[in-house]
């Protein structure tokens, strides 16, 4: 076995222990709603529509895909229930594709970009400051050198979180004084970045929610004085949630996404939870591609999306 081959190994049991319980509670539930019956009925895709729900798919995507099995029930007239799990599989890895949650390359960044600016968006405790750390270990082991600026200047904790983030994995953290305008920070950072020829940088924000009107004003502020430094930056606006915390997480996109564009999402904290379906139900529902998601508190256990990997872990292979 190859070098290459152990490493998808290990990324691949790190993902199967990650959504274990996720896979659990809906097989589980399945199980028995099949219990002693041959055919798909109208009472198993009621069981099922249960399951998906209090999985927080959300009620929304849930629905969608019950639909779309009831096609194929109706179409092929017959589907045994060992077949149920196979068709749910399918639908969800289509519903994917379709919500844009494609496969992107293994943390790596347009080579015409440079530097390719990350702004990372989410609220305290969802692990914004951990999901930096982790995502510029990634990019680093892949040969790019990162900038990290540390513009929650909001929370001293969250500086120092970043400092010692930086530190560990052995990148340059931009920080100023704790109450220091984020806008300003931003600007050293893409600065400092630009001078000394980085490949990727990243933007810490605070995660406050108390006021949107005040979180879009902030952050349009950030993107305009990033965009003076390097045209068209930030690149991209990533939105971090906490899978463990299920509908939680859906209120805090809507509230991101109202204040400003995000264009990908990474959904934290799926180890140790049965709620690993809100991953469906926000990709559905928000038409953003997930794009990493955290298994761990190990560095490397921050992962690439990758949809059929996903749900063959989860409705396993």
């Amino acid at each position: 076995m190859g070098l290459f081959d152990v490493f998808s190994k290990k990324k691949k049991e790190t993902l199967d222990h990650g959504l274990e319980k996720t896979k659990e509670n809906i097989f589980s539930k399945l199980t028995r709603a099949v219990a002693g019956k041959s055919r798909v009925d109208d009472d198993i895709l009621d069981e099922l529509e249960e399951i998906l729900v209090t999985s927080d798919v959300g009620v929304d995507t849930t629905l969608k895909i019950i639909e779309r099995i009831e096609e194929r029930v109706a179409r092929d007239k017959y589907v045994g229930t060992d077949e149920l799990t196979r068709i749910l599989r399918e639908e969800i890895a289509e519903l994917l594709t379709e919500n844009k949650s494609d496969d992107i390359a293994e943390f790596a960044v347009p080579e015409n970009k440079k530097p390719y600016v990350i702004m990372v968006v989410g609220v305290n405790g969802v692990g914004k400051t951990t999901t930096i750390g982790k995502l510029a270990y990634q990019f680093k082991q892949n040969g790019l050198s990162v900038y990290l600026g540390a513009a929650d200047t909001f929370r001293a904790a969250a500086v120092e979180q970043l400092d010692i983030w930086g530190k560990r994995v052995g990148v340059p953290v931009v920080k100023q004084k704790m109450g220091a305008d984020p806008a300003s920070v931003a600007f050293d950072t893409l600065n400092s970045a630009k001078a000394n020829n980085a490949d990727v940088v990243i933007i810490d924000t605070a995660g406050r929610l108390h006021n949107k009107i005040n979180l879009m004003n902030e952050l349009t502020k950030i993107k305009n004085v990033m965009s003076k430094v390097i045209p068209d930056t930030p690149n991209e606006v990533l939105l971090i949630l906490d899978g463990s915390t299920g509908q939680n997480a859906f209120e805090q996109a809507k509230h991101f996404t109202a204040a400003t564009e995000v264009t990908a999402l990474a959904i934290t904290k799926l180890d140790g939870t049965a709620k690993g379906g809100v991953v469906i139900g926000i990709s559905d529902q928000f038409k953003i591609p997930v794009k990493y998601i955290g298994l761990g508190e190990g560095m490397e256990d921050l992962q690439v999306f990758r949809r059929k990997e996903f749900v063959d872990s989860l409705f396993g292979e």
